[in-house]
């Protein structure tokens, strides 16, 4: 499964943005398909994931009430809504998707936040 991620940017804080995850196959038929994120210096941590089915999503407590994460299956995409934007969200964010014991990852973009 290949993975492409899109959309990050400079932001200013408490603006927003939005990431798209594109996959090649289907989502539906990925167990889960989420954002991770890497800031300099830090470990990767999760920020949100979805189900296949679209019924469950995950949030980092640091994301909750800010970030959306959503699924358009007819785009076969998994976009990430991010709203009132700090700069600790500054970090390079990765597509992941998750089938049993395989992972797969897109490569990263780079989003910026500015006080």
């Amino acid at each position: 499964v290949q993975l492409q991620a899109s959309g990050g940017g400079l932001a200013q804080a408490g603006e927003s943005l939005q990431l798209s995850c594109s996959a090649s196959r289907r989502i539906d038929t990925i167990n889960e398909v989420g954002w991770y994120r890497q800031a300099p210096g830090k470990q990767r941590e999760m920020v949100a994931t979805i189900t296949n089915r679209g019924n469950v999503k995950r949030y980092a407590d640091f994301v909750k009430g800010r970030f959306t994460i959503s699924r358009d299956i007819s785009e076969n995409t998994v976009r990430l809504q991010m709203s009132t934007l700090q700069p600790e969200d500054t970090a390079v964010y990765y597509c992941n998707g998750k089938n049993g014991r395989l992972t797969y990852w897109g490569q990263g973009t780079q989003v910026t936040v500015s006080s």
